[in-house]
């Protein structure tokens, strides 16, 4: 005999399409006017700090950099989507999530300019500090989740992982974990279609990579990524919901992975033109002006404003002068005997101030 014992499906959703053409029918009951248009001045205040970034990096006054032009959409209508004590776990480039979570922005610079002074999470941030190695932030959000769980804190955890670290064992042991203990783990796979010079192609022959949630017994489902909205509706859809969860969300890396790597020695002008007709900001700018909810005018005043936010964010990270002992007091939660002795035997010898032997 012969039966299906499973069988199963992903839903790909989209509510604004390329050309700013909305269903409105799908729209969030939340989701009014102001704040679609909160929803574009977040994505382009994270596209000029992304440039600006990237200028200091140029110029040496910045470390290398991972910019996320293209991928505004995926991390902002998630963000934006977020309650405030639910819990976001990020990799190297989320940018737009730590901006829309209140990570003052001279710690932003700061981080970027080579100090991780930079990226200590202050309270009332919720959230972890960048993680660079590949998915190894996946079982920190798996445990995070199922503290959340015990603790009964009503809190969800929002990670974020690219479409290549979908192909490593963390992300599955993981998404087994919250599947197998029902964590409130909401898992945002960042789809920009290429990890490093690698291909999506390469990364999985299956027709999704939400579909790898199925193994885990997690809901899936796909999104368009350069839909801010479509992204904020499947990301609060999913914090509504009970248990874990894995959103797809395909959009594109339409600069370098990093400012270590050249794009241009592995994929085609023709495929990058493709995808900049589905620019995000584009898309949602359109909307906007075909509803007479936007201007020339409105657009100068915000840019004037954005630029000297960055500004001064970036005069304060330049004017920052490191203290040595930080290199001591944030290993751990605590100061444990040994570094305690090691600081004190530093600061005794006047290491740091150039009189050591």
């Amino acid at each position: 005999m012969l039966s299906d014992v499973y069988d199963s499906s992903i839903e790909y959703m989209q509510i604004v399409d390329q050309n700013g053409k909305a269903d409105e029918s799908l729209f969030p009951k939340d989701l009014t006017d102001q704040k679609i248009i909160e929803m574009y001045k977040n994505m382009a205040f994270a596209r000029a700090l992304d440039a600006k970034i990237l200028s200091l990096q140029r110029q040496g006054r910045a470390v290398t950099y991972a910019p996320l032009l293209g991928e505004e959409a995926t991390q902002i209508g998630s963000a934006m989507a977020m309650r405030e004590k639910d819990i976001f776990v990020p990799t190297f480039r989320q940018h737009g999530v730590f901006l829309v979570r209140k990570l003052p922005l001279d710690l932003f610079v700061l981080y970027w300019r080579g100090f991780e002074e930079g990226d200590e999470i202050p309270k009332g941030v919720y959230g972890t500090p960048d993680i660079v190695p590949v998915a190894t932030q996946m079982p920190h959000a798996a445990g995070i989740a199922f503290a959340q769980k015990y603790k009964k804190t009503g809190a969800k955890v929002i990670a974020y992982v690219g479409d290549g670290g979908t192909s490593e064992g963390d992300f599955y042991e993981a998404l087994n974990f919250a599947g197998v203990f029902q964590t409130p783990l909401v898992t945002i796979i960042e789809n920009n279609q290429w990890a490093i010079s690698e291909p999506r192609s390469r990364q999985s022959a299956a027709k999704t990579l939400a579909q790898k949630a199925v193994a885990a017994g997690i809901d899936a489902m796909q999104v368009d990524g350069n839909d801010v909205i479509a992204v904020y509706k499947a990301t609060q859809d999913a914090i509504a919901k009970e248990g874990p969860m894995v959103i797809e969300c395909n959009t594109y890396r339409m600069g370098m992975h990093t400012t270590s790597d050249d794009p241009t020695k592995y994929r085609s002008d023709s495929e990058l033109e493709v995808w900049k007709a589905r620019d995000p900001i584009l898309r949602i700018k359109t909307y906007l002006t075909g509803k007479k909810l936007w201007d020339d005018e409105m657009e100068k005043a915000m840019q004037d404003e954005h630029s000297k936010i960055i500004d001064d964010a970036v005069e304060k990270a330049e004017s920052f002068k490191p203290d040595p002992k930080s290199i001591f007091e944030n290993v751990y939660s605590y100061m444990p005997n040994t570094l305690q002795e090691e600081l004190d035997a530093a600061e005794k010898s006047g290491f740091w101030q150039g009189d050591g032997k």
